[in-house]
This record gives structure tokens, sequence and C-alpha cells, in this order.
């Protein structure tokens, strides 16, 4: 049975001074929730409330929808309200067959060509990635993954390049949220991790695309798995 993050009173600590600056709390925090599923695909949101939570009038929460409607995180329905949009599974495909085009060719630039500062950062954001796997802490695991993947587009001076994706794969990561929040077996990913690791320090071109190939495809599997368990938060247009 899926359980929802709790989601923390941010309002508590924090009071915007200005519009623009409850705008960005607002928004940022809805986001935040949204692709951590504290509030799950399909739930409706309500201006009243949030402007009440938030303490901020109804206007830049009202602008927050807007923004979240184009990063299609929400969807607004005249007469009917405000949702957070359902898991778009051709989004998710489109967003992971992207990724693999551009994580191959990012992997084949870097294979040889890291230098010591670089290895260490992914040899220590390995370690990091081990003792979440014990502690069982998802959400540190998630954000430890998309650093190994980030610090690799960061060698190669393609900073732009990995936010775009995440902009792009806002689906995708939603199915690996609930993917890794569900599913504590997460030896698979930390195997592919430090092959990765190892072919990029030997300088594998073919090896390092090959695994990163396997490992964003894994998704594949993984969203029949959950849309079998989930078909709530799911939709496929």
């Amino acid at each position: 049975m899926w359980e929802a993050i709790t989601i923390p009173n941010y309002t508590a600590r924090r009071n915007p001074r200005s519009r623009a600056s409850a705008r960005e709390f607002v928004y940022s925090t809805l986001r935040h929730n949204i692709l951590h599923l504290g509030l799950k695909p399909g739930t409706k949101m309500s201006e009243q409330e949030i402007s009440e939570q938030f303490k901020v009038s109804r206007t830049p929460v009202r602008e927050v929808f807007v923004h979240l409607h184009q990063d299609g995180l929400v969807e607004i329905y005249p007469q009917r309200g405000t949702y957070v949009s359902l898991i778009n599974l051709k989004a998710v495909e489109e967003g992971r067959w992207v990724r693999e085009i551009m994580e191959k060719a990012v992997m084949e630039e870097a294979a040889g060509h890291l230098t010591e500062e670089h290895l260490y950062q992914l040899e220590s954001n390995l370690a990091a990635q081990e003792l979440s796997c014990r502690n069982k802490n998802y959400l540190e695991m998630l954000a430890l993954d998309d650093e190994f993947h980030a610090t690799i587009f960061r060698a190669c001076g393609r900073d732009r390049t990995y936010e775009m994706l995440k902009q792009l794969n806002v689906d995708f990561y939603r199915v690996r949220v609930l993917r890794l929040s569900h599913d504590f077996h997460w030896d698979q990913i930390l195997s592919q991790h430090r092959e990765m690791l190892q072919a990029l320090r030997q300088g594998s071109r073919e090896a390092a695309k090959e695994i990163i190939g396997e490992h964003l495809r894994m998704v594949i599997v993984e969203k029949a798995q959950l849309l079998a368990e989930y078909p709530e938060f799911f939709v496929d247009v």
C-alpha cells in the first residue's frame, strides 16, 4: 500500500517578504513535493488551502499553478480545479530515450579523460550510496544517484545539458522515486554504477556506453511492475 511522504511545515520556518519571494518559495516547495510524491498523482490542489498554508495571497498561488502546469506537473481544468498530473508513460519513455542518447555520448567523451579529482568524487559518491542502501534511505539514494551522473556531465563541461535533461525527465524522475521508495533492492543500481566508474577509469568507451544503456533501460521493466501496482498514478497518452 502506497504511503505518501509527510510534507514538512516549511511556513513555520520562513516568512516570504515579497510577492516574488513568496511565489518562488511556494513554487519550489510544491514542485519538490510533487516530484517526491508527497503530493500523489491525481491529487486535487486547492488554491485556497495552499494560500492559507503558506500564508500568502491567492495571486502568487495562482501564478505557481501556471508555472507547475508549464513544467508538466499539474493539470488545470476550468470549472473543475487543479490536479497533480498523472505520470505520463509516453513522456517517461521519451525522457528515458533522450537521456540514453545523451548519456552514452557523455560516457564516450568522459572515458579515459576524467581527472583524479573527478574519479575521487565518483568513488566518494559510491561509498555514500552504499551507506544509503544499508540505511534504506531512498531520498538520499535518489539524490546521490543524480549527483553521480551529474558529476560525469560536469567533468565534460556539460552542466547545462544535464539541467535540460532533468527538466525533460520530470515523469521519469517520479517513476524513480516510486521505484526506490517501495523496493529497497538496489544492488543492481550500485553494481552498474561501480561498472561505469571502472569503465570510465580504464577508458573503455564501448563498455561505458553499454552499461549506461542497460542502466537506463531498467525503467522499462520497472514501469510495467509499478503500473500493475499503482495504476491510478499513470496515464498513457
